[in-house]
């Protein structure tokens, strides 16, 4: 693997959800952006956006922030909006971006009229508040600033100057 392409690697609850490959964009020190293709099979409907084949990810990951921002693009350039994961801070060695994801998500639309917070009930059930209560606030503090974030005027974009 040249140093221009990496591997995603998601990890939930001690388990990988999903590796893939993808292509180094920018390296600041702290945040890491890549592109990839959709890398899951087929398409997914969340009923607020679909993900399929031919969508495009930017991916930025920082390794001093409990989340990941992924703006997300139709093959023809459309922007779809942000799909926002809460994370641990990234880890990068070996060709790997490892990524533990904490279920909390939130999306925000192309025009930033729809700003959700996804997956609460998921976040809830991990048990996480009982077994980790520091990364569960941190992951709570997260899921907060970027709903904030995305109400801001910059958006989320702000996040990536």
């Amino acid at each position: 693997m040249s140093r221009t392409e990496l591997t995603v690697a998601l990890t939930k609850a001690g388990r990988t959800k999903i590796r893939y490959p993808a292509a180094l964009v920018a390296d600041t020190g702290d945040r890491i952006s890549v592109r990839a293709p959709w890398a899951a099979d087929g398409v997914r409907d969340f009923g607020f956006v679909r993900f399929e084949p031919g969508d495009l990810f930017t991916e930025h990951f920082w390794r001093t922030r409990w989340y990941a921002v992924k703006e997300v693009r139709t093959g023809e350039g459309v922007l779809k909006g942000w799909y926002c994961d809460v994370t641990r801070p990234a880890v990068v060695q070996g060709g790997e971006i490892l990524v533990e994801d904490l279920d909390l998500d939130l999306w925000v639309s192309a025009d930033g009229t729809a700003v959700l917070r996804l997956d609460e009930d998921e976040f809830a059930a991990s048990g996480l508040a009982e077994t980790d209560p520091e990364a569960a606030a941190e992951a709570v503090r997260a899921l907060d600033a970027l709903a904030a974030q995305a109400h801001a005027p910059a958006g989320l974009t702000a996040l990536l100057t």
